[in-house]
């Protein structure tokens, strides 16, 4: 039985993808709208191909993408992520390209929690000397 598609997960911030990869021809559909329509900037979609560009496998696969939380920009880099994890599963070869590009490294950043006595995380209340 052949494999129908080669899957990864990719996290970034509270954006969680869920990313399947099917042989065709290159194109990415996210929550069933084509990627360039779901991303209006192109450097998300930039961001997004990374790793096909980095193996050279742009028109090898098609892309399914389940993405929810975060924002526009973490939601491309979790695809990226995902993307960069499924290419692993399906050649194993490509670590080296992928982990030098730093794709395989989940980006452990996240918002910082609110701390008590400040109005954020770090910032404080304004001092009144009188």
């Amino acid at each position: 039985m052949a494999v129908r598609y080669y899957y990864g997960t990719g996290r970034r911030k509270e954006a969680v993808a869920q990313v399947r990869l099917y042989p065709g021809t290159g194109s990415v559909i996210v929550n069933g709208k084509p990627a360039e329509e779901y991303f209006a900037r192109d450097v998300d979609m930039y961001r997004l191909r990374g790793p096909l560009q980095a193996t050279g496998m742009s028109d090898r696969f098609n892309i399914m993408v389940r993405v929810t939380g975060g924002g526009i920009t973490g939601q491309a880099e979790a695809i990226r992520h995902g993307i960069a994890r499924a290419l692993l599963e399906a050649d194993p070869e490509l670590r080296p390209v992928l982990r030098k590009a730093g794709y395989l490294t989940r980006d452990p950043r996240v918002k910082e929690r609110k701390k008590p006595g400040l109005k954020r995380a770090r910032k404080a209340p304004q001092y009144t000397k009188r």
